[in-house]
């Protein structure tokens, strides 16, 4: 494992612009996002354009109706287990 962090962005809609503005601040390239529930539908903000992968699980992915962007990765729940466990730090913002 290394010291990668694994951000579990899971807020509201409204909520989400000030989140990512908080992960901005501690976000680093090795770092992995994943974007859970009404977040995914604000996987356009700038911030998320330039992270590597962005990460949305199979299910959540289906509110977004076919938008996608090239750097989101739909996911399953074992891929996403994987991840978890490659990761030393778990954050969840909300």
């Amino acid at each position: 494992m290394s010291n990668k962090s694994l951000y579990l962005v899971q807020s509201n809609f409204s909520a989400t612009p000030s989140v990512l503005a908080k992960l901005e601040q501690l976000y680093s390239p090795e770092d992995t996002v994943i974007l859970m529930g009404e977040s995914v539908l604000q996987f356009q903000q700038p911030f998320l354009q330039q992270v590597n992968w962005v990460y949305v699980l199979e299910k959540d992915a289906e509110i977004l109706a076919g938008q996608k962007t090239e750097n989101m990765k739909i996911i399953s729940y074992a891929e996403f287990a994987d991840i978890c466990l490659s990761h030393t730090r778990c954050i969840r913002l909300s």
